[in-house]
């Protein structure tokens, strides 16, 4: 799955953006990855629900919300309430990750939880049994066009593992630094969804890209 950043998208035509993402056939993105950031959480500022309802009535490409905000608990549920098809809070910020999770999900959106590169899984791991989607941030969270730290794909290795003995029911989605040089080892490492930002965006046609960057995956992931 290939979910194009927005974060590296021109802000001032979001709608048109989107729209070379969600054409058909491989072209068509699988989700529309969408970073929410508050200028405390992280130092960046970006958008918040005012556009994302915006852009939820603009396509129908599912939107994956990627919510880098201080009190998840507190507005995450108006994301999931808004039509968002998966909304996904760091674990260093939730109080209650496990009632917000239900919550979510009760909500109507799948759950999803996000971990810093910096932050260990294992003490996660009871918590992401609650959860639709596992986000392992392979940079910073804040800023898009950064380095790829390959050592998180550690912590990409054991959610698989776990996924793949059933211990874990969720989607592995990886986030920062994924284009044609990167794509194939956090693939083979197990990823599922691939959150691109420059090299969709960056690309003279972003749909094409988005093909191209899902063959790589496939490839490697089909052995």
């Amino acid at each position: 799955m290939i979910a194009p950043s927005i974060l590296s998208a021109d802000f001032a035509r979001l709608g048109d953006e989107i729209a070379a993402v969600a054409g058909t056939g491989d072209t068509r993105a699988d989700w529309v990855h969408v970073d929410v950031m508050d200028a405390h959480f992280v130092p960046n500022l970006t958008l918040g629900l005012p556009v994302v309802k915006a852009l939820l009535k603009s396509t129908d490409v599912p939107i994956d919300c990627h919510l880098m905000i201080d009190d998840p608990d507190r507005w995450a549920i108006g994301y999931a309430e808004a039509g968002a098809y998966n909304v996904t809070v760091h674990a260093e910020a939730a109080k209650d990750p496990v009632a917000l999770a239900k919550n979510l999900r009760a909500a109507g959106a799948k759950a999803g939880l996000s971990v810093k590169p910096g932050t260990a899984l294992e003490p996660w791991l009871d918590a992401l049994k609650h959860y639709d989607t596992l986000l392992v941030m392979s940079v910073e969270p804040g800023f898009g066009g950064q380095s790829f730290i390959a050592e998180v794909l550690d912590k990409v290795r054991t959610a698989r593992r776990l996924v793949d003995t059933g211990h874990l029911k969720l989607v592995v989605e990886i986030d920062g630094g994924i284009n044609a040089e990167t794509i194939e080892q956090a693939a083979e490492a197990g990823v599922d969804c691939f959150v691109a930002g420059s090299a969709v965006y960056g690309a003279a046609d972003p749909g094409k890209a988005v093909a191209a960057l899902r063959e790589q995956a496939a490839r490697v992931r089909a052995g």
